[in-house]
This record gives C-alpha cells, sequence and structure tokens, in this order.
C-alpha cells in the first residue's frame, strides 16, 4: 500500500512516524529545580560529536481540547539547563509512570521516590540511580511547525556515569540495558546484540 503524506489530516503522520522510526533512546529528562521535573522522551539523538550535543522533540500536550508547551520546556527555556538521564530496563515501570500529565507543582521524582543527587555543571539535579547522565546546557530550540513540537539542542558538558557499566574507557552497552520506545504504550529490551566485523573504511 502507499500513503500519500499530503493527503494526511493535520497532525496525522505522528502514528506513521512512530511506527516506522522504532525502536527510538529514550530521553530521560529532569529539569528545573522547585519542584523538579522529570519526563521521558523517545525522539530522541544525538546530533554532533565535536562539542557533544544532542537533539530532542518536545511535543505539546493536549489539555482541555487546547494545546501548551509541556513543562520541561518551559523549564529548559526559562534556566537554559537541564540532565538527560538514561534509564536502564529494570526503571522501565516508573518511566512509564513519569508520563503522566502531572501538573507544574508537583515534582515526579518526589512523587515517585526517585532518589537525585546534585550535578556538577548545571543547577538541575540527575537522577541517582540512572547508569548514565548528562548535563545539558542549552543551544537552540527550533520550532518546524505548528504541531510539529519544539526541537531543543543541547550541548553536553558533562556525564555521570554508574561505576558497573563502565570499563575499559568506554561505556560498556551490555551492561547498561537500556529500554527503547516503539509505538503507543509499548517498549523493548536489548535481549541479543550482535557484533559484526568492522567494514573497512566505515
Amino acid at each position: 500500500m502507499y500513503i500519500d503524506a499530503t493527503d494526511l489530516p493535520r497532525g496525522g503522520g505522528y502514528r506513521l512516524l512512530v511506527g516506522s522510526v522504532m525502536p527510538r533512546p529514550i530521553a530521560w529528562i529532569t529539569s528545573g529545580t522547585d519542584p523538579v521535573n522529570l519526563a521521558p522522551f523517545s525522539a530522541f539523538t544525538w546530533v554532533s560529536i565535536d562539542p557533544p550535543m544532542l537533539g530532542v522533540t518536545i511535543q505539546q500536550r493536549a489539555i482541555d481540547g487546547s494545546t501548551r508547551d509541556k513543562d520541561t520546556l518551559h523549564n529548559i527555556r526559562a534556566t537554559g539547563e537541564y540532565v538527560v538521564n538514561i534509564a536502564d530496563e529494570s526503571m522501565l515501570q516508573v518511566l512509564h509512570a513519569s508520563s503522566e500529565g502531572f501538573t507544574a507543582e508537583i515534582g515526579e521524582p518526589d512523587h515517585l521516590g526517585l532518589p537525585l543527587a546534585p550535578s556538577e555543571a548545571v543547577s538541575v539535579p540527575r537522577l541517582a540511580d540512572v547508569p548514565v547522565a548528562m548535563e545539558c546546557h542549552l543551544d537552540r530550540v527550533m520550532q518546524f511547525s505548528p504541531t510539529g513540537g519544539s526541537f531543543v539542542v543541547g550541548t553536553v558538558v558533562g556525564w555521570h556515569v554508574r561505576d558497573d557499566v563502565w570499563g575499559d574507557d568506554r561505556i560498556l552497552h551490555d551492561r547498561v540495558r537500556p529500554i527503547g520506545r516503539l509505538a503507543g504504550p509499548r517498549y523493548t529490551r536489548v535481549d541479543e546484540i550482535i557484533e559484526l566485523p568492522p567494514v573497512p573504511g566505515g
């Protein structure tokens, strides 16, 4: 079958995109300080290696027939700082629970019983127990369409790596046990790693 993207209703590409681009890594972002906000975002990737930069799309939240910016975007714009935390598979249930539409007065880490730890270069705390956390300074926010959400680009100014996932001067991917996002409220684990010989010039 063929689906003509120009015939889709406004915002109609969402289900096709999340069903096509998968599995997706999840940026579990802490932002703000009073209270600390926490939310997961699966339109997430790195966009530069020098300097190291991350990109994440933050959609607006629909409330009572209207839309508004999510607290994460509001906090990032206000402070210019945030932390991208990477969850492991043991944290799946609480990661999913943190996507609930809490009001701005509720700090999700406190509400969900997730311990925080101080960051080094930003004022925003990180999640204490995740395998990897990246402190970020906001570089820019780009908006591509009224329904497209905001693409937030930040520079990584520091890493926190849990001791048990570090070795040979690198993060050991088989010990991180990350979570991937599929379409809807569906996730996947990394159950099998397939390693192939390096490709010359690749």
